[in-house]
């Protein structure tokens, strides 16, 4: 899919690393995983300076020195932007954002010397910084995307309002905007965040689809209603799992989102996958819909 007229061709699916050191792999077993993903059409792999405490990249990097072409076979999504205190910088009193030019061009070169990669396919200012002007905030992206060191630029986490003033100072328009979007989480289909992408013709990404796995949670009244709503419409579509139906669910939007998937299991990879052929029927979308509100449309 490309995300815009002027941005890269991504998979419909994109692999994310948020959790990715939560089990403690060793850099064969982060190597495998990228090649699971590459066995089922997933290309894309999402990561940002701020996961597992800035340990994230460096790991990636080492997976990724383990098969040289490897890097060329995929893109690469990082961001930058949130700071907060932690081994490597004590000094730091409060977590903080910071948007401005010098600091992302910064963080992006110690992210590409981690990843050991000359570039990134994108790069994504990862929360609105409130203390710093959007022209700034341009002016970094900008001076990135001259000298070859980010393909192109998007936003995560951007309200429609402050992705239009963004983009307005961009020599190169913005990509994309990186959302939480989900069933338990429909916001963005009703603050203009998804009829801007669409209106512009540029596709978000769709963080957390699973709502961090709440959608399984037996403790939430949601969950257990989207799991009887799944079991009921399962057999449509080759007894696809609730996991199945919710990645399609957030992909049906017509802005046509790319679900960010974090597991850290390869059958979960594939099974992700096979959840880009599911297209849900209207009524289902909607049934899903209902069960996660708890309620019928308005």
């Amino acid at each position: 899919m490309k995300l815009a007229a002027n941005g890269p061709e991504f998979s419909r699916i994109i692999y994310g690393t948020w959790r990715i050191l939560e089990t403690n792999p060793t850099p064969q077993e982060i190597n495998s995983r990228f090649n699971t993903c590459l066995d089922h059409g997933i290309t894309t792999i999402d990561t940002a300076e701020i996961y597992g405490k800035y340990l994230v990249e460096e790991s990636l990097g080492a997976a990724l020195a383990l098969s040289p072409g490897l890097r060329e076979k995929l893109e690469i999504v990082t961001k930058a932007g949130i700071y907060i205190p932690n081994a490597f910088h004590p000094d730091r009193r409060t977590a903080h954002y910071n948007a401005s030019g010098p600091r992302l061009i910064k963080s992006l070169e110690k992210s590409l010397r981690l990843m050991q990669t000359d570039y990134v396919d994108l790069f994504l200012v990862h929360r609105p910084d409130w203390l710093t002007r959007a022209d700034d905030t341009a002016s970094g992206l900008n001076e990135l995307l001259a000298n070859g060191k980010i393909r192109s630029a998007g936003v995560s986490n951007y309200s429609a309002a402050q992705y239009e003033l963004l983009n307005g100072y961009m020599d190169q328009p913005l990509v994309t905007n990186q959302i939480e979007f989900h069933l338990l989480h429909t916001e963005p289909i009703h603050n203009g965040v998804l009829q801007q992408c669409e209106r512009l013709g540029v596709l978000p990404m769709a963080w957390s689809p699973l709502a961090s796995g709440k959608i399984f949670d037996p403790a939430n009244p949601a969950s257990s209603r989207l799991a009887e709503a799944a079991t009921n419409m399962s057999s449509r579509y080759n007894n696809a799992s609730l996991e199945q139906l919710a990645y399609a669910w957030v992909a049906a939007h017509p802005s046509h989102p790319l679900p960010v998937i974090g597991t850290n299991k390869l059958e979960r990879i594939k099974s992700a996958a096979e959840s880009d052929s599911i297209v849900l029927e209207r009524e289902d979308w909607y049934a899903l819909w209902e069960a996660a509100a708890g309620r019928k449309i308005p």
